[in-house]
């Protein structure tokens, strides 16, 4: 599984008081957000008014569609990235009584929390960050046996 966030050490924007400036500051913190090309605020709106204002909604790649107003292409290239975080949850919805056929893949916010779907991406974080320092720690081993027969 992918995992890529952008960690930058920020003051908390705890003093912010508008919950969308507020958003729309940490998406950019996180590099979630595009800082160039042709977004044109498709991940703030499908992150932040589908997934957040509707945390417990199941949203169907053509309804997500709709309600940003874009291709599905475009939804999933943006899913992609928020289930790479991992604060998403995908799932098949299911077929009403009686009915047969392909069941439909939708999505939302995992655990209907927004904190509680952080846990994941931290938990990721931690995982990259302690792989680094093995690669830090074999290295140094190694440089170790290079200098001594240097």
């Amino acid at each position: 599984m992918a995992f890529e966030l952008q960690v930058v050490s920020h003051p908390p924007l705890t003093g912010e008081m508008d919950g969308v400036r507020l958003a729309k500051l940490w998406f950019d913190q996180i590099g979630y957000v595009a800082r160039k090309g042709p977004d044109n605020g498709i991940a703030f709106k499908l992150f932040y008014e589908c997934f957040l204002l509707h945390p417990t909604q199941p949203w169907t790649v053509e309804e997500l569609a709709a309600a940003c107003s874009t291709s599905m292409p475009s939804i999933y290239r943006h899913l992609n990235k928020l289930k790479d975080y991992d604060i998403i949850e995908d799932f098949f919805l299911d077929l009403p009584e009686g009915q047969t056929g392909d069941r439909k893949r939708a999505f939302r916010l995992r655990y209907g929390d927004l904190a509680k779907a952080w846990n994941f991406a931290e938990a990721h974080f931690q995982l990259a960050i302690e792989n680094y320092r093995k690669t830090v720690d074999h290295l140094e081993q190694l440089l170790k046996e290079a200098r001594t027969k240097a």
